[in-house]
């Protein structure tokens, strides 16, 4: 069961984030960020470790959901929620560290949270998922590194 709420065309097309305005914008609202794969750190040069520990040292909460590692329960001094869903609480964004061909099987659990916003981080692009996510209402930014954004921004 989906809770994709139809929208017009337009309002999805407002959904789909591109502008430099829009991602400022974003980043600007947002407080809490679910890091959907992220790693634990033993390689400290996975960008699905160092990405969030940025966002985090930049002042946002980071709540990891990591894809593997099941038997870590802490990342980034952060207890772990094994879905989104099982999060207490409000998620501004999941940070999606998945291949583009993986982020369907995730698509209900993000829709359930009802996040402000998902973004498939650089190199990640899933034009069907962002489609269904903008469709639900949710804003969306594919194929962008949030680190390279904030750093963008001085953050």
């Amino acid at each position: 069961m989906t809770n994709d709420n139809p929208v017009s065309l337009d309002d999805r097309r407002r959904h789909l984030l591109e502008t430099p305005e829009e991602i400022t914008a974003l980043l600007e609202r947002v407080h809490t960020i679910a890091v959907l794969g992220i790693k634990t750190g033993d390689d400290p040069n996975q960008p699905a470790f160092v990405v969030p520990m940025y966002a985090q040292l930049a002042g946002y909460r980071i709540i990891p959901v990591p894809v593997y590692f099941p038997d870590v329960t802490t990342i980034l001094g952060e207890p772990v929620y094994r879905t989104l869903s099982a999060i207490p609480g409000v998620v501004d964004l999941v940070d999606v560290f998945r291949k583009p061909t993986d982020i369907p099987a995730h698509l209900d659990d993000i829709i359930a949270k009802q996040p402000s916003a998902v973004w498939f981080q650089l190199g990640i692009r899933n034009d069907a998922a962002a489609e269904r996510l903008a469709r639900a209402g949710i804003d969306v930014v594919q194929d962008k590194c949030v680190e390279q954004e904030l750093r963008k921004r001085g953050r």
